[in-house]
């Protein structure tokens, strides 16, 4: 299988003496489009620009394709990172080959050359335009380019400086690239389709929800609070316990003065045995996302997904470009260092991560830490793990770390919002500086000097132990259905689930008196997703009666949209 032929410039020649530039493949794709056909079109657009197959050091596409199969077993097979960005900052990039058919289907005028430039890095150049694969009998699926990485120097261009594009000719590979007849890693029964309908907060077709919230679920048209058993947001049921509401209550008496933080930022400091100038209290833990957003100033950030969706607003909303990683259902959604962009110099990752609820060890985050990088760990949940195992919060020995922790899950404080950060004492400054006056209320500060108490950590432990004993129970009934997936080695308040027709169920769901979280808003998920707060053992065996009578009645069937078509350029 070869790309379309057609009459063009002979191909460059790459300096044999020279190593080579950091080469980046973009690429666009239709739905179903099979590895072979992305692989041969990389390796085709290598060739043309003088290089072997294996010098190819990424795929980048947009974070609407991210999950394609075709994609993701391309890039395996030439074991490099697949990169994804979201449409408008791919939209943003100026491109010599725009197409209008891509931006109705994506919202961007170019997937595969805006995705190879941006992922080559600033000062990147494009080497060989948008090009199609022309698979034998139908049409093409896949469009490919190719960027080079700045270096300061000419690169390999063509005779005639043309930059080559879908209508020159792309000679075959010379150095093949692994046989589309290898095994791949089978790939989960639905994986999210790039025609799944996701309400988009940005206006753009198919990027998730950034804003959407577990809250929203248990609401009713007007924001009005429900009587359904929430099993959306993960704040721990029969909280605040009564000590602490007498603790806040006691503390009204206090409001005429302005707030004062510094015997809670003690009480902190203590807690985690670090010097106070280390320690920085918020509005809840999403306060320093956009502190964070504000005040750190990024070249390349990253995200990894899935997980908690406010880092990426909030980075988007300072103006920042986001690159994601999208961690793998088949891998467990574990994460992989190595996948994170060695230049990235913001990289934020949830531990133990929301939604999927995967605890990361220690020492594979701690492999992401290094001059330059401001490396930011949300331990929002780590409280509920018993032991606190993995958790990086008293570590001081690495650079650039940053740790974020929330006392409103356990403690249930969500309407209070009190949070802290954790870092070196000169990014603590510098949040500072980005921070309001007194951005904590009185009250709150009551609440965070207290839950640092001996007592208080006792009980917080033993609400972790109780925790992972419901979970247990959760996933033992969750195992008696044939068709529910739960993410393995789940070490939160919550499970992440699979299962089919998944956003039907959530509505019968909640005529049957449940409300639970959709996961489609998480970018990485799809329309097969749901999230369950673990609850009690009465809780949870009401729940699985109601659900088993939703999957017994047959959830209407929701269509994930057409397949085929052409490719997304």
């Amino acid at each position: 299988m070869t790309a379309e032929p057609a009459a063009g410039p002979p191909p460059a020649t790459a300096d044999a003496t020279a190593p080579p530039p950091s080469l980046v493949a973009g690429v666009g794709a239709s739905c179903g489009v099979p590895v072979a056909e992305v692989l041969d079109l990389v390796a085709a657009t290598l060739a043309r620009a003088g290089y072997a197959s294996r010098a190819v050091t990424a795929l980048a596409t947009v974070a609407a394709r991210a999950a394609e199969p075709g994609l993701v077993g391309a890039a395996r097979r030439l074991g490099v990172p697949l990169r994804s960005y979201p449409a408008e900052a791919l939209a943003a990039v100026p491109v010599p080959a725009p197409s209008g058919a891509a931006r109705a289907a994506v919202g961007t005028p170019s997937v595969a050359e805006a995705a190879a430039l941006l992922a080559a890095g600033p000062g990147a150049e494009l080497l060989i335009g948008k090009r199609k694969s022309a698979p034998p009998g139908r049409a093409a699926r896949a469009t490919c380019a190719l960027a080079a990485a700045g270096t300061g120097t000419a690169l390999p261009a063509l005779a005639d400086g043309h930059i080559p594009t879908a209508t020159d000719s792309v000679p075959a590979t010379s150095d093949p690239i692994p046989a589309a007849t290898d095994p791949i890693p089978a790939a989960p029964d639905r994986i999210p389709a790039a025609t799944d309908r996701i309400p988009a907060a940005t206006g753009l077709p198919h990027e998730p929800d950034l804003r959407h919230h577990g809250d929203a679920e248990v609401r009713g048209a007007h924001g009005e609070l429900t009587d359904l058993t929430d099993l959306a947001v993960n704040v721990r049921t029969g909280t605040p316990p009564a000590w602490l509401k007498a603790v806040i209550a006691a503390s009204l008496d206090g409001l005429a003065a302005y707030p004062d933080g510094r015997a809670a930022r003690r009480a902190v400091a203590a807690r985690h045995g670090l010097p106070v100038d280390r320690v920085l209290l918020t509005s809840g833990a999403a306060e320093a996302f956009v502190l964070i957003a504000r005040a750190v100033q990024a070249r390349r950030p990253v995200v990894v997904h899935p997980q908690f969706t406010e880092p990426e607003a909030a980075l988007r909303d300072a103006g920042h470009t986001v690159e994601r990683v999208l961690l793998d259902e088949r891998d467990g959604f574990r994460l992989d260092p190595a996948a994170v962009p060695a230049d990235a110099d913001l990289v934020i990752v949830g531990n133990p991560t929301n939604p999927t609820s995967v605890l990361h060890p220690a020492g594979t985050l701690a492999q992401l830490a290094r001059p330059g990088r401001t490396l930011v760990v949300d331990e929002a949940f780590m409280d509920a793990v018993p032991g606190e195992r993995a958790s990086l919060a008293g570590r001081t020995d690495l650079p650039g770390l940053v740790v974020l922790r929330s006392l409103t899950k356990t403690w249930g404080l969500a309407g209070l919002r009190i949070g802290y950060v954790l870092a070196a004492p000169g990014t603590v400054a510098e949040l500072t500086r980005a921070q309001p006056l007194w951005p904590v209320s009185s009250p709150a500060l009551a609440a965070a000097e207290a839950c640092c108490t001996p007592a208080a950590l006792a009980e917080a432990a033993a609400a972790a132990g109780q925790i992972a004993a419901d979970r247990a129970h959760l996933l033992s009934r969750l195992a008696e259905f044939t068709g529910i997936h739960a993410v393995p080695a789940a070490e939160g308040p919550f499970v992440l689930i699979r299962l089919a027709h998944a956003a039907a169920v959530r509505e019968e769901l909640r005529t049957r008196g449940f409300a639970v979280r959709r996961g489609d808003t998480f970018p990485g998920l799809g329309p097969d997703w749901l999230r369950l707060a673990v609850r009690d053992r009465t809780t949870t065996d009401r729940f699985v009666a109601a659900l088993a009578g939703v999957l017994a009645g047959g959830a209407a069937e929701v269509s994930d949209g057409g397949r085929g078509g052409g490719p997304v350029d």
